[in-house]
């Protein structure tokens, strides 16, 4: 039986060609067959051509999900199966993170190519996103998979803030199968033990795809006087205390996650680190008038541009940030600065560091770039699944 056909229009075919999943509206001539939303059809050229087969979905401005270029394989139980368990394999038998208590993504949407689908792991208890509407139709699938894959304790859902505008879905955060936590759980990394809430916060509990940037500041963090802004469940400033800081100061606005900080702090044992509840913009003002000063500083802010149309807005944010950060910055100290969001790249990041370094007569030397942990992949084809950028900097 054939599928419905999405027809491109003339000299569009190209990324797709290329491996890209995701057909915008504006590259589409024809919808021919009547799908409707959820529904699985195949991408044309204009020629005629197959090209590859995918999901459907008229509201959202990726109309077409795809995720195979081969026509004689079906979307179905048996596909997602193949999916999940090369995914299951990059974690386990390549990057070994099979330790109990250990917290990892299992799935990470266009890099394991099942786009519109996150798993992530907290021991033995999985929590997952649906950020396309086919898959948040196929849930029920997605469970029994990782059930028959996992064995997990429990599996919850946690949706994207606006998922209902973009996407047309329309799911409550809550228990999938098994019973959800009431209370906090532990994972442990790199020899912390770190408590999450699965129900509340951001992403999925925990920034999972900072794991390896945690531990590359706890190895410059010794002897030094840390300011650890945007600190969440304090991520980075654990890590630099039990690494031997002579101080650190985690910044954050959320009461919850600060909560959580401190008890964090108190089952490692940390002393000379402390957090404070404030708007980070206004604390690093407050702390750059009052003459404090900081060998190390790391700057985590959240996703401040969403669409492109939101990056000019963003980097006037980053802007402000590493002013105020090199001005709290001692002589010799290092900088940390982060992004989460694919429109804003370090090329932007360096170029206006750059800037700042000339204007403020600072001698900036750029030390490493860094990116998301390798169990967040990056499909080659898709450069919008490398997101994370963490630039250090040495600031004389």
């Amino acid at each position: 039986m054939s599928l419905p056909r999405v027809v491109l229009l003339p000299r569009r075919a190209r990324p797709f060609y290329g491996g890209h999943p995701w057909v915008y509206a504006g590259a589409i001539a024809a919808v021919e067959g009547s799908p409707s939303d959820g529904d699985a059809v195949d991408l044309y050229s204009d020629a005629g051509e197959f090209i590859a087969r995918g999901f459907y979905n008229s509201k959202s401005k990726i109309r077409v999900r795809l995720y195979t270029t081969q026509p004689d394989l079906s979307l179905d139980t048996a596909f997602f199966r193949d999916r999940l368990a090369k995914a299951l394999a990059l974690r386990t038998s390549i990057l070994g993170l099979t330790a109990p208590r250990t917290a990892c993504r299992l799935v990470f949407s266009e890099g394991d190519g099942l786009s519109g689908l996150i798993v992530d792991r907290y021991d033995r208890r999985l929590v997952v996103q649906f950020t396309a509407l086919a898959l948040a139709e196929r849930r029920q699938m997605v469970c029994d998979l990782l059930v028959e894959l996992f064995d997990p304790q429990s599996i919850s859902l946690r949706t994207e803030r606006g998922i209902r505008r973009t996407e047309g879905i329309d799911l409550k955060d809550g228990p999938l199968r098994g019973e959800l936590p009431a209370e906090p759980i532990e994972i442990e990394e790199d020899g912390l033990l770190l408590l999450v809430h699965l129900a509340e916060g951001q992403k999925t509990g925990f920034y999972l795809d900072q794991r390896l940037n945690r531990r590359a500041v706890a190895q410059l963090a010794r002897s030094r006087r840390v300011l650890d802004a945007f600190c969440y469940s304090g991520g980075f400033g654990l890590h630099a205390a039990r690494a031997g800081s002579r101080e650190v100061l985690g910044i954050d606005v959320s009461n919850s996650a600060l909560q959580l900080a401190e008890k964090n702090a108190q089952i490692n044992g940390l002393s000379g680190i402390s957090f404070v509840r404030d708007n980070v913009f206004h604390r690093l003002q407050a702390l750059e008038s009052s003459g404090r000063r900081f060998d190390l500083v790391v700057l985590d802010p959240p996703k401040f541009a969403r669409t492109r149309q939101a990056v000019e807005d963003a980097l006037r944010g980053h802007k402000r940030l590493h002013e105020l950060a090199l001005r709290l910055l001692e002589a010799d100290g290092l900088l940390v600065t982060c992004s989460c969001s694919s429109f804003i790249t370090a090329a932007m990041l360096e170029a206006q560091l750059a800037q700042l370094a000339a204007q403020g007569r600072r001698h900036l030397q750029l030390l490493k770039r860094r990116g998301q942990a390798p169990d967040h992949p990056i499909l080659a084809t898709c450069p919008e699944s490398e997101y994370l950028s963490c630039l250090i900097y040495r600031v004389g």
